[in-house]
C-alpha cells in the first residue's frame, strides 16, 4: 500500500509542480509527463503484485466528515483496473509530451498536465476506495479533472459544447450515485463497504439499488442510451486524453457495476441476463453508428460503445451461466470479458494515439479531407493498421482471442440449454457475428479512406510523419497487442483472482486454457506466414523498377482525388438501406431539377440519434419553461437575502409541523 500512496503522491505532486513552469510549455510538459510516467511505474508495480497475490494491503484514517473514515484497500478486482490505469497512463503521458509541445497552440500547459495527472490519481483512488464518501469524492474529482482535460481548446465551439455535455452527464451520474449510496447506507446503517456488504436489503430495495447502479455507473460506461456524452467528449479532447478516456475512464463505470455485484453479496439471478441484454444493445448500436461517421475520432468513440457492450455481454453471460449451474461456460465468458477489457485498453489506446498523430500532422480529422497518408506517414499508418486489425477482432491479434472466447461461451450456452434459452443464445451468436462484420467494415472504411488513395485536401497533401516521442508509445501498444495474441494464456492466468471474486468461488479459468493454447499457436503460424510473405515481397520488389502508371484508372488518363470513393459513399448502402431508420443519418438538400439546374445542395446530420431525437428536444423544452422564471433574477442583494429568509422560514415551519404531527 505504501507503493500506491507514493504513486498517487507523485502524480498529484508532479501535476502541481508542472504549474511552476507555466511560462514554458516544454518545461511544463517535461515535468508533467516525467512525474506521470514515474508515478504510473510505481503504481504499476503495486498493481501487478496485488493482481498476482490478491492482497494489496489497506490503509485507514479517521476523517472529520459524517460517517467519516478514510479507508482504501485493494483486492484482485481493484488491481485489474489499476494495471490498466497505470499502464495506459504512462504511455499516454509520454505521447502527450510530444503531442502538446509540437502542436501549434500557444498556451500554458501547466493546468492541462495538473488535470491529467489528477485524473490518473483519482481513477486509481476510485477503485481502491472502501468508503462511500471517499468514493464519491474521488469520483467527482475524476469527473472534474476529465472536464478540464477535454476543454483544453475550449475556444473552439465543438470543444466547448462537448465539455458542457460531458459535465451535465457526469453530474447526473453523480446525483444518481449519491442516491444509490444513501439507499444502500440506510439499509446497512453505515457507509463503509464492509457494512454495505453485510447488509441484507429486501428484493424491492435490491432491485432499486441495481437500477440506480446501472444508471449512475452506466452513464460513465457508455451504456446505450446513456452514452451520448461519449462521442462528443472523445472527439473534442486531445488525443492522449481521448486514449485515457476510452481505454480506462469509461471502464470506471464498468468497475462500479462489478463492485455493486460484489457488495450485494447475493445479487439477483436476473442481473446476468440484464447485463447481457444491455451489452448486446450497446454493441449493435455502437458499431452501427460508427460505420458512417465522418469524424475519425467519432468512429473510434462509437467503437468504444461497441466494445464496452461486448465486455458487458461477457460479464452478463458469465453471471447468468454461473447462477444456472454451468461453471465451464461461466469461465469461458468471464475469461473473454476480462481479456477483452484489457485488450480494449490497449487497442483503443493505440487507435486514438494514431488518430492524434494524423490530426497533428494534417490538421484535420475529417475522413472526407484525408487520404494518401500511407506514403506521407508510413510509420503511423503501419501502427494504425495493426490497431485496426486488433480492434476489428481479426487474427493474429489479441482482439480475435478475447472475442473468440465470447463466441465459444455463447455457443456452449446454446448447446447446454434447452427450449427458448438455447434458441436465444444461438441468435445472440448471430448478432455478435453481425457486430464483428460491421466492425470490420467500419475499420476498413477508416483506414482505407484515411490512409490509401490520393490526398483529398491540402491538409492531407502536406501531412508529415510524427516525432519519435509520439511514435514510441504507439509502437509499445502495438507490440503488446501482438504479444497477447501470441501468449493469451499467460495473461489469462493473472485474472484467476478476479474471476474468483466475481463468481464467488475459488475456481481457476481452466476451461479457457485449451482454446487459448490453440489460438496462440494459430496466431504464431499466421505471423510466420506474414513474415515470410513480407520477405518474399521485399526480395521481388528489389529486382523491379518503380512504375508510374496508375492502377485501375477506370479509363481516365489522369484521375483526380475527386474520383475516389468518399467515406460517405463507402458506407452509403449500409447507412441508407440496411440499418433501422432510427439509426440512420438525417439527410437534407435540394436535387438538381430541369434541363439547366440552377444549383443543388446536400447535407447529412450524423449526430447521435438519441441526442438529436430525445435529449436536445427534452432540454430545450425545459430550458424554455425555466426561462419564464428569469424575472426572479433581479441582480439585487437585498432581494436575494429575502429569498433566503423566506426559504429559511418555510423550512423551519415545515420541520415544526412535522415534529408536532409526530407527537
Amino acid at each position: 500500500m505504501t507503493l500506491l500512496v507514493v504513486a498517487l503522491g507523485t502524480l498529484v505532486g508532479g501535476g502541481l509542480l508542472s504549474l511552476v513552469g507555466w511560462r514554458s510549455a516544454r518545461l511544463s510538459s517535461a515535468i508533467g509527463a516525467f512525474t506521470a510516467v514515474v508515478g504510473c511505474a510505481v503504481g504499476g508495480v503495486y498493481a501487478l503484485h496485488t493482481l498476482q497475490t490478491g492482497r494489496g494491503g489497506s490503509f485507514s484514517l479517521h476523517w472529520e466528515v459524517p460517517y467519516g473514515r478514510l479507508r482504501i484497500e485493494a483486492d484482485a478486482l481493484s488491481a485489474f483496473f489499476l494495471t490498466a490505469i497505470f499502464g495506459l497512463g504512462a504511455v499516454a503521458a509520454l505521447y502527450g509530451a510530444g503531442y502538446l509541445t509540437t502542436s501549434t497552440r500557444r498556451k500554458a500547459l501547466g493546468p492541462a498536465w495538473l488535470a491529467f495527472n489528477v485524473l490518473l490519481a483519482s481513477m486509481a483512488l476510485v477503485v481502491v476506495s472502501r468508503q462511500a464518501v471517499l468514493f464519491l469524492v474521488a469520483w467527482e474529482v475524476m469527473s472534474l479533472s476529465a472536464f478540464v482535460c477535454i476543454t483544453l481548446d475550449r475556444e473552439e465551439e465543438e470543444v466547448a459544447r462537448a465539455g458542457w455535455v460531458y459535465l451535465i452527464a457526469s453530474h447526473v451520474a453523480g446525483a444518481v450515485l449519491v442516491a444509490f449510496f444513501l439507499v444502500f447506507g440506510q439499509q446497512a446503517h453505515g457507509f463503509d463497504f464492509d457494512a454495505l456488504r453485510a447488509a441484507s436489503p429486501t428484493p424491492p430495495v435490491t432491485a432499486l439499488l441495481v437500477v440506480l447502479a446501472l444508471v449512475g455507473f452506466g452513464i460513465k460506461a457508455g451504456f446505450v442510451p446513456l452514452h451520448v456524452w461519449l462521442p462528443e467528449a472523445h472527439a473534442a479532447a486531445p488525443s492522449h486524453v481521448s486514449a485515457i478516456m476510452s481505454g480506462v475512464l469509461i471502464k470506471m463505470g464498468l468497475y462500479g457495476v462489478l463492485r455493486t455485484v460484489l457488495l450485494l453479496r447475493a445479487p439477483p439471478a436476473w442481473i446476468g441476463p440484464l447485463l447481457a441484454g444491455i451489452g448486446l444493445v450497446g454493441a449493435v448500436t455502437g458499431i452501427t453508428l460508427a460505420s458512417y461517421q465522418r469524424d475519425m475520432k467519432r468512429v473510434l468513440a462509437y467503437s468504444s460503445v461497441e466494445n464496452m457492450g461486448l465486455i458487458t455481454l461477457g460479464f452478463g453471460v458469465a453471471l447468468w451461466s454461473w447462477s444456472a449451474g454451468h461453471p465451464q461456460i461461466a469461465a469461458l465468458a468471464m475469461a473473454g470479458a476480462l481479456l477483452h477489457a484489457w485488450n480494449h485498453t490497449l487497442m483503443k489506446g493505440l487507435m486514438f494515439l494514431a488518430a492524434g498523430s494524423v490530426v497533428h500532422a494534417s490538421g484535420t480529422k475529417d475522413l472526407e479531407r484525408l487520404g494518401g497518408l500511407m506514403q506521407r506517414m508510413p510509420r503511423t499508418s503501419s501502427l494504425m493498421l495493426v490497431g485496426a486489425l486488433a480492434i476489428a477482432g481479426l487474427p493474429p491479434m489479441n482482439g480475435f482471442v478475447s472475442e473468440w472466447l465470447l463466441y465459444l461461451a455463447l455457443m456452449h450456452t446454446g448447446i447446454a440449454s434447452a427450449g427458448g434459452t438455447a434458441v436465444l443464445a444461438l441468435v445472440v451468436v448471430g448478432v455478435v457475428s453481425l457486430v464483428g462484420a460491421l466492425a470490420g467494415l467500419a475499420l476498413v472504411r477508416l483506414v482505407g479512406v484515411a490512409l490509401l488513395g490520393q490526398p483529398r485536401s491540402a491538409h492531407a497533401a502536406g501531412a508529415h510523419e510524427s516525432p519519435a516521442l509520439m511514435l514510441l508509445p504507439m509502437a509499445v501498444l502495438a507490440l503488446t497487442c501482438a504479444a497477447i495474441g501470441l501468449f493469451p494464456g499467460v495473461v489469462l492466468r493473472a485474472f484467476s483472482g478476479v474471476a474468483d471474486e466475481l463468481l464467488g468461488s475459488r475456481m481457476v479459468l481452466a476451461a479457457a486454457d485449451a482454446p487459448l493454447g490453440t489460438l496462440g499457436g494459430l496466431n504464431a503460424v499466421i505471423w510466420l506466414v506474414v513474415a515470410a510473405g513480407g520477405v518474399a515481397a521485399a526480395l521481388v520488389a528489389r529486382g523491379r523498377r518503380s512504375a508510374t502508371d496508375t492502377t485501375w484508372a477506370c479509363g481516365y488518363a489522369r484521375p483526380t482525388a475527386r474520383m475516389q470513393y468518399t467515406a460517405s459513399a463507402f458506407s452509403e448502402l449500409l447507412s441508407e438501406r440496411l440499418i433501422p431508420r432510427s439509426l440512420r443519418p438525417r439527410r437534407s438538400g435540394s436535387r438538381p431539377a430541369g434541363l439547366f439546374p440552377a444549383g443543388a445542395s446536400f447535407a447529412a446530420d450524423s449526430r447521435d440519434p438519441a441526442t438529436r431525437g430525445f435529449y436536445e428536444p427534452f432540454f430545450e423544452r425545459w430550458a424554455d419553461r425555466f426561462s419564464r422564471l428569469r424575472w426572479m433574477q433581479q441582480g439585487m442583494l437585498h432581494v436575494y437575502l429575502t429569498y433566503v429568509l423566506v426559504a429559511l422560514l418555510v423550512g423551519l415551519g415545515w420541520s415544526s409541523v412535522a415534529s408536532w404531527v409526530a407527537r
